[in-house]
């Protein structure tokens, strides 16, 4: 084991006992007797690899095993009185600067964090089962933050500067990044990292979890394969790409699936899936590549169905119509904090196509095509449920007609340790599409709507 897993195994442990004995709610601000020497150690270190850390054909192995040995003979000859524990700590967060991402390396590695957030150098918040917590840690000042948002940025091709002071990228796991700098961020620069699941979540997961039950996970299941147009809504961080994983694992594989996303992070195991992401300008301010242009593009290639990531533009328009032209089955996700307003924004997106359509010819288009809305909430105890299994009916006037079929109990209250007891629960309506699953040869059993039917 190297040297960089032993100490990352070290830290790793005693971080989630620190956040949970009541750390302060600010993150620990203090000063690093061993600043100064990791800062020629560092630099010492480039002296002596110099273009080999930034070369591209070398193996990682390779270049890991060459840093780590320069920096324990770098080590051994500086006169600096320190603890055997404190040599191992320097040498951790000076390979981790080189190698990594400096002092969020430890978080990226445990796999109970779930993001990671930099409130500018000095404070650093993880989120573990939902909730947030401050963690021992920091970079040394600004620019050292700011060194590892252009290491991150720059492996996608990408560039954050005052000109172009936000940017959304990648680490090469899949794990989803934002940063934001100054002068857009007033006390420093900002940095979130939604970390990707290596192992992705079952619907075993989420029933284990609460967030939705054995006899709903069955419903969704005979949705799903019986090609129902399913819409999951949700606030940010609800949970609702992980529920589109669960979902799309429930597509046969005999299907050819497209999957379009702003940033990868589908984990589809059929085999027949073509993989579509978008591309924003490049530094000569062309080369964009929109949701929009993958879901036209995506028309042509011959799709049993699209899984789109999110809307959130004009695409919108592109994915009725796609759902309205013999592409049954497909998913997406949206931002909303209800079923009903899932279809407003819906609605608001597709006029910012400017296209001539009349209100009431948009939400005729939604009525058809959607046949499902899944609506995810995260509760304030960390928890993510789904709340809302809400049936599209269609049209009565100008209005589209929605029918609850399952709701979330929040009259059950909480537990002592201010978990949510409640459960999805039916609401007695039997849906409209029971007949088109029985035309497909899809039985659900009618008891599973039944009134506050116990899950």
């Amino acid at each position: 084991m190297s040297l960089s897993d032993r100490l990352s195994q070290v830290r790793v442990a005693s971080a989630p006992a620190l956040e949970r004995r009541g750390a302060p709610r600010r993150a620990a601000r203090y000063a690093d007797p061993f600043a100064t020497l990791k800062r020629s150690v560092h630099e010492e270190l480039l002296g002596v690899l110099g273009p080999k850390l930034y070369d591209a054909h070398i193996d990682q192995r390779e270049l890991e095993q060459q840093v780590t040995q320069t920096l324990q003979a770098v080590l051994q000859r500086d006169e600096t009185p320190m603890t055997t524990a404190d040599r191992v700590r320097v040498a951790q967060e000076v390979a981790d600067d080189i190698l990594g991402h400096g002092p969020l390396e430890p978080y990226l590695r445990d796999p109970d964090v779930s993001e990671i957030m930099v409130n500018g150098h000095d404070q650093i918040y993880v989120e573990r089962d939902g909730l947030l917590y401050p963690v021992d840690a920091s970079f040394s000042d600004e620019s050292h933050l700011r060194r590892t948002i252009d290491k991150i940025v720059a492996r996608v091709g990408r560039r954050v500067d005052e000109s172009s002071p936000m940017v959304d990228a990648r680490l090469p796991d899949g794990s989803r990044v934002n940063a934001v700098v100054p002068p857009v961020a007033l006390d420093g620069s900002l940095l979130t990292i939604r970390k990707f699941a290596v192992e992705p979540l079952t619907v075993g997961h989420l029933i284990r979890y609460g967030t939705m039950t054995p006899q709903v996970s069955d419903l969704l299941r005979a949705c799903v394969e019986g090609r129902l147009n399913i819409v999951i809504g949700g606030g940010t961080g609800s949970g609702k790409t992980t529920t589109l994983n669960v979902l799309s694992a429930f597509v046969p594989e005999d299907e050819r699936i497209v999957t379009i996303e702003d940033a990868a992070e589908l984990q589809l195991r059929q085999e027949h899936v073509l993989r579509l992401e978008s591309r924003p300008t490049n530094l000569e301010k062309r080369g964009e590549i929109t949701i929009r242009d993958l879901v036209r593009n995506s028309l042509r290639m011959r799709p049993d169905r699209i899984i789109i990531g999110e809307v959130r533009d004009e695409a919108t328009l592109d994915m009725l119509q796609a759902m309205n032209t013999g592409h049954d089955g497909s998913i997406t996700t949206i931002h909303s904090n209800s079923p009903r307003d899932s279809l407003s924004r819906m609605e608001t997106m597709v006029m910012m196509a400017n296209v001539d359509l009349t209100q009431r010819s948009i939400r005729d288009q939604m009525a058809s095509a959607i046949d499902l809305i899944l609506h995810q909430t995260r509760l304030k105890d960390g928890s993510r449920r789904i709340t809302h299994i809400t049936e599209v009916q269609g049209m009565e006037g100008d209005v589209i007609m929605l029918q609850d079929l399952f709701l979330f109990d929040f009259h059950a209250g909480t537990d002592e340790h201010g978990r949510h007891r409640g459960k999805l629960r039916g609401t007695g309506l039997r849906p409209m599409f029971m007949n088109r699953l029985a035309d497909r040869g899809i039985h659900v059993s009618p008891a599973i709507f039944s009134a506050g039917f116990e899950r």
